[in-house]
């Protein structure tokens, strides 16, 4: 996944430590780079996550280190699409965020059918945040 940077070069899509207060570790970070200008910018559809996870960690944070792909579906995606050699084949991911999508939604059919509303609110976060690329397309 790629976009046009501000000099006119493309910005390659990458998975990135965040480093935040000089203590904790966000691995697995979504992030525009551009080769030309060392501009970088987060993926637009995580950063209200990565921003709401470094508001939690509050102004002086203990030293940790978190998988940001744990608590994103965007950037669980990316690392899978990494792994699976796909991040540069715009098709596949696509592919993959269908899937994925497909089984959130089956997981909430059960969960509803258990009536778990802890599942079925962590169901909802996950849909959210990867239904947030339609919002900004």
């Amino acid at each position: 996944m790629q976009k046009r940077c501000h000099c006119g070069d493309i910005m390659k899509m990458k998975l990135r430590t965040v480093i935040y207060s000089g203590k904790v570790e966000i691995d697995n970070v979504p992030i525009y780079s551009c080769s030309t200008c060392n501009r970088s910018e987060v993926f637009p559809e995580v950063k209200p996550d990565l921003t709401g996870l470094i508001a939690q960690l509050g102004a002086q944070p203990n030293k940790q280190t978190f998988l940001f792909n744990e608590c994103n579906e965007w950037a669980d995606l990316l690392v899978e699409a990494k792994a699976d050699k796909q991040q540069t084949d715009h098709t596949a991911v696509e592919r993959l965020i269908e899937d994925r999508i497909n089984k959130l939604l089956d997981l909430y059919l059960l969960a509803q059918t258990l009536n778990d509303e802890a599942w079925i609110t962590d169901l909802n976060k996950r849909l959210e945040q990867i239904s947030r690329r339609s919002l900004h397309t």
